[in-house]
């Protein structure tokens, strides 16, 4: 049997979930804020150019353009009968358009960037809060006599993680075989 969708409302999460989800609104608003005008306007070219009404409005000038050189629109001259002009206007539209696409992308990048520390800071925070809380847990276990089952993982769980070496482990398993 297929479940409901959860149809859950701001007024059903925990306040402290509440309180993240608004301050990481509040923290895209500042970022937002911040956005010089030169990034607010290549984020709006951007946003313009990934929409539909700008596939239609190519549609229609550029559909124009070959039709009247083509001699489709009576009354209408050609004007670029080989269409090298409009080869042109294209080819500096795209130089343009490319340009503000990459302009947009560094500014996302440099946030997911911050946001991936953010991630990264969080999750450190985490794994030694963890290492304490089991460390804790066995040390209470044997105050009260409740016997600890021999499993590796329990052990493994009590250690704490030295970052470095998780990178340095990880680096080596990326790093290309040379023969």
């Amino acid at each position: 049997m297929a479940k409901a969708p959860t149809t859950a409302t701001a007024s059903d999460l925990s306040g402290a979930l509440a309180r993240n989800i608004k301050a990481l609104e509040d923290r895209r608003r500042e970022e937002a804020a911040k956005a010089t005008p030169q990034e607010r306007i290549a984020q709006a070219v951007t946003r313009f150019t990934g929409s539909m009404r700008f596939v239609y409005l190519h549609l229609i000038l550029f559909g124009g353009w070959i039709a009247a050189n083509f001699g489709l629109v009576p009354g209408m001259p050609r004007f670029d009968p080989s269409l090298v002009m409009l080869a042109m206007f294209a080819s500096v539209e795209a130089i343009f358009l490319s340009t503000f696409v990459l302009i947009s992308q560094n500014r996302m990048e440099s946030v997911a960037s911050a946001r991936a520390e953010l991630d990264l800071q969080i999750s450190l925070l985490t794994e030694h809060e963890l290492t304490h809380v089991a460390k804790l847990l066995a040390s209470i276990a044997a105050r009260l006599g409740i016997p600890e089952e021999e499993h590796p993982e329990l052990q493994e769980v009590q250690a704490a993680v030295a970052p470095e070496a998780v990178i340095d482990a990880i680096a080596a398993e990326q790093a290309p075989v040379r023969g």
